[in-house]
């Protein structure tokens, strides 16, 4: 028999990332709210629902909604 020592090791330090700070979480925010709006107005506003009163804007969106797949009549 042998009668080495068994060192105790410590766990490995485990690298967490830097927290991010809200400065650089402002573009993705208003990029994200932005891309939101955008998805609203091309897929969901149909003008009977209209966040925007009337069939205006259904009008602006009318053969982008067609190009991308939404029905929309």
């Amino acid at each position: 028999m042998s009668s080495e020592a068994v060192s105790a090791t410590s766990a490995p330090e485990v690298a967490y990332p830097a927290p991010v700070s809200l400065g650089a979480l402002w573009p993705w925010a208003i990029f994200a709210l932005a891309l939101l709006l955008l998805v609203y107005f091309v897929a969901v506003d149909e003008g009977a629902a209209s966040v925007v009163p009337g069939m205006s804007l259904h009008e602006w969106v009318h053969d982008g909604r067609h190009l991308l797949g939404f029905p929309c009549h």
